[in-house]
């Protein structure tokens, strides 16, 4: 059976390899549109979380536990079926139901993330501020988050890795990611094997040379400390 199997590989290459680089393509702007607005959404949610009101800090709350209790698969369908019949006045493509499913999901764990890093600054660092005189807001623009950042840029480059993989589900509705591209070329060749392996490299290499690019930029952080 697998006799065949580097032809094979070779011939699908040959014939769609600009499909899977086209995936690719598609791939990383699906993950960069949901780690970028999932960092602004997930951003509001950990201060929502932090805050004095108890029903907002409940919300916040509960959308996390919520987003993260369910299944990503399953988001995605609510999104894709239901949102487009509640806001019908706007003409969503498949590519914006899936996109806004996965910054749904993700902006719960991006809360988490930027929660930790506002944790993780020194509580004397706000005590110090407060004396000079500076409001709560003040602080927190000023002083908190400006050191809390520079701790979770890392965390968020990991959040892009895991999206990149995780975008592999929205190939249920054939956004025109890698996983949709292997479907097509599944189908029109009659393999399965050879273009999944395909797939599985150029996935690896994606995730490979981003998360090399974190650790360098994590060093580079580690010395200007």
């Amino acid at each position: 059976m697998y006799t065949n199997f580097m032809p094979n590989t070779l011939r699908v290459l040959s014939r769609y390899g600009g499909l899977f680089l086209q995936g690719a393509g598609i791939t990383l702007l699906l993950s960069a549109i949901t780690v970028f607005f999932g960092a602004i959404f997930g951003s509001l949610l950990a201060l929502m979380r932090r805050s004095r009101l108890g029903p907002v800090r409940w919300l916040a709350t509960t959308y996390v536990e919520v987003v993260r209790g369910t299944p990503l698969l399953l988001q995605l369908y609510v999104f894709y079926f239901i949102l487009p019949d509640l806001v019908r006045f706007i003409s969503l493509s498949k590519f914006a139901s899936v996109s806004i499913a996965l910054i749904f999901n993700s902006a719960a764990y991006v809360c988490e993330i930027v929660r930790a890093g506002i944790a993780a600054v020194d509580p004397g660092q706000a005590e110090a501020a407060r004396s000079l005189g500076l409001g709560a807001r003040q602080t927190m623009a000023r002083v908190v988050l400006p050191q809390a950042i520079k701790n979770i840029l890392p965390a968020l480059g990991n959040e892009f890795v895991t999206v990149i993989k995780e975008t592999s589900l929205a190939s249920v509705f054939f956004v025109g990611d890698l996983m949709t591209q292997y479907n097509i070329v599944k189908g029109s060749m009659h393999l399965v094997i050879e273009p999944l392996m395909i797939v599985g490299v150029v996935y690896f290499v994606l995730t490979f040379v981003l998360s090399k690019l974190i650790a360098r930029y994590e060093r580079r952080l580690k010395a200007s400390d």
